[in-house]
This record gives C-alpha cells, sequence and structure tokens, in this order.
C-alpha cells in the first residue's frame, strides 16, 4: 500500500511540473553526456599517447660538409667516421636507449623524395647535401632530454631533435578541448542542480496541504519526503539513459559509421566500445544520486519535516 502510494504520488509530481521536469531531464542530459564525452576524451588521449609515444624516435643529425660552412654547430667540419663510432658507442652504453638506427645520405635523400616528391627542392638537391642521422628508440620516450644534454653541441653532431615535441602540441590541443568540455560540464551541473531544487520547491509548495496532513497523523519525515525524492531521481534517471544514449550514437556515427573516422584515420588508435560502456553505469548511477541528494537536501530546508 505504501509503494502504490508513493508511486502514484510520483506521478502526480511529473505531471504537475511537466515544463520543469523537461528542463530538468534535459540539464541533466547534457551535463553527464559531457561529463562521459570528457571521461572518453582523456580515455582517448591517454589512447593516442601510449600508441603514439611507443612510436617516437630521437634523431641525432650528423655535421655534413654543407653545414660546416652555414651552421655554427659544425664549425669544426663534417662528422668523421671516428666521431660517428664513438657516438653509436656511447648511445648503446646508455640504458634509456633501446634500439639505435643508422640512416645514410642517400637513405636520407630517398626518404626525402618519397615524402616530398612533389616538392621544387627535390630536384634542386644532392645525396650529399643530406644529413646523416642516428634515429633511436628510447625505453622511456620521457627520457628524451638525457640524449639531448648528452649529445647537443657535441664534434659532429648538427642538432638532436625530439618527435615527442610536436606530438605534445597535439595533445596539448586536445587536453585544453577537454577541459573547456569539463567546465561546461560543470556548468550544466550547476544548472541542472538549481533547477532540481526549483522543481522540489515548486512540488513542495503545490502539496504542502498533503503533506500537512500526513505530518498530523503522524507519518514519518522519511515517508513524506520519499515521493519528491523518488520524482527527482526518476527524472535524473531518465536524463542520465538519455545522455548514455548520446554517447552510443557519437561514438557509433562519429567513429564507426557516418563520419567514419576509424576508417579515414587509420594513424589513430581509436578507443573502443569497452571504453564507451564502462561509463555508463557511472553515469546512470550519478543520474540518480545527484538528484535524489538535491531534493533531499533541498526538503529539508523547504518541507520542515
Amino acid at each position: 500500500m505504501r509503494a502504490q502510494f508513493v508511486l502514484s504520488e510520483i506521478g502526480v509530481g511529473l505531471r504537475r511540473n511537466l515544463t520543469m521536469t523537461f528542463a530538468v531531464i534535459v540539464s541533466v542530459a547534457l551535463s553527464l553526456a559531457l561529463f562521459g564525452g570528457s571521461l572518453l576524451m582523456s580515455d582517448q588521449v591517454n589512447t593516442m599517447k601510449g600508441y603514439w609515444y611507443d612510436k617516437v624516435n630521437v634523431s641525432i643529425f650528423l655535421c655534413n660538409k654543407s653545414d660546416a660552412e652555414s651552421d655554427s654547430n659544425c664549425a669544426k667540419g663534417a662528422v668523421t667516421e671516428d666521431q660517428k663510432k664513438q657516438i653509436l658507442a656511447d648511445l648503446k652504453k646508455m640504458p634509456v636507449v633501446q634500439t639505435v638506427t643508422y640512416e645514410s645520405q642517400d637513405q636520407a635523400y630517398k626518404h626525402y623524395k618519397e615524402q616530398f616528391g612533389d616538392s621544387p627542392l627535390v630536384g634542386s638537391l644532392t645525396p650529399d647535401q643530406m644529413e646523416e642521422s642516428y634515429r633511436i628508440k628510447l625505453k622511456d620516450p620521457e627520457k628524451y632530454q638525457v640524449v639531448a644534454t648528452a649529445f647537443d653541441g657535441r664534434d659532429g653532431v648538427q642538432s638532436v631533435q625530439d618527435q615527442k615535441g610536436i606530438l605534445d602540441n597535439l595533445f596539448g590541443l586536445l587536453n585544453g578541448m577537454n577541459w573547456a568540455a569539463r567546465m561546461i560540464m560543470a556548468l550544466m551541473l550547476v544548472v541542472a542542480l538549481m533547477l532540481i531544487v526549483n522543481t522540489v520547491r515548486v512540488s513542495a509548495f503545490s502539496r504542502r496541504r498533503e503533506t500537512g496532513i500526513m505530518r498530523l497523523v503522524g507519518a514519518s519525515g522519511f515517508y513524506i519526503q520519499a515521493p519528491f525524492i523518488a520524482e527527482a531521481a526518476v527524472a535524473g534517471l531518465i536524463g542520465g539513459t538519455v545522455a548514455c544514449g548520446f554517447l552510443v550514437f557519437a561514438r557509433y556515427f562519429i567513429i564507426d559509421h557516418g563520419l567514419a573516422l576509424s576508417q579515414k584515420l587509420n594513424l589513430i588508435n581509436f578507443i573502443g566500445w569497452d571504453a564507451v560502456l564502462t561509463k555508463l553505469p557511472l553515469i546512470l548511477a550519478t543520474s540518480l544520486l545527484m538528484p535524489s541528494l538535491a531534493a533531499f537536501f533541498a526538503l529539508r530546508k523547504y518541507l520542515k519535516v
């Protein structure tokens, strides 16, 4: 009997405040969709970091005859065979180095033509103008500075370059976008909480006569509060379900089908469905608990039970 009464009161409350209930559902759905999206964006950035950082190399470019005439780092002339052997030996002794690959001038020229074959500069370059280099794979990509400190400015070394620096700019942009999404999410959550509190206040005010009678006949505080808390929880749960639908649709449309980024951007390792599905229970739990707690504290102040 009590459960039936609570359920009937939930239906009455939702119908009486239909407009505000709809506003609560929309705001909860948007805020939790952004919440889930920011979590997935963090997973995507971490996945991309793990994928790309594992492939980046540190490159030690060696001085050639052209550099000796124009580059202050190569003022002592082109790299000698002894210097190359010493650099290679020192690299192999470093514990942070996993593998070392040598690239000759001819190989560098061939790779340049493969990458920039349409450039008018290709016809004016010759292999002897290209730089020999050592391509170093590190055990930990974060330890680039160890190699840079050891070889930058050394005789025969033109420069030490880290490909990770290029990726850091990209990941910095993605992280910035993620933080912007979190700020919007926080704003939407505040709006959702304010709407929930106002909806509960209006609902409590419109049924103040019924709650007064219930207090007179000795109903417990929880029994009086339960319908109001349940109304907020139901509205929030509907919003959370809509947010889950947004995330599933976004993953399906943006990555798998529709835009099909997984097919168009083969160089990016996108997050899988497991990352999306593991976030859905958290979103549903948040959509249920957040409105319930907001309603509970609002009722303590405005219902005075």
